[in-house]
């Protein structure tokens, strides 16, 4: 278990508008993807985040001031 890797992605799921899209789009699919790109997450940490209300990551980001948080510059 890795409290650092935590503390980085409830981070990023708060500052990252493209991190926090894709995992309240698919919260499961974020995390294996973020694991296969090395970040220390086990069973009980991943357990955890998917049981939250992932939508609730965007409720949290809005109160956080814009110049704080990280937009997306994708265009669809």
């Amino acid at each position: 278990m890795s409290q650092r890797s935590i503390e980085w992605l409830l981070g990023r799921l708060l500052t990252d508008e493209d991190l926090r899209t894709a995992f309240i789009r698919d919260p499961g699919e974020t995390l294996t993807l973020l694991q296969r790109q090395g970040w220390d997450l086990n069973a009980s940490e991943v357990e955890a985040l998917l049981s939250g209300d992932s939508a609730m990551w965007r409720d949290l980001a809005e109160r956080i001031p814009a110049r704080l948080r990280r937009c997306s510059l994708r265009t669809n």
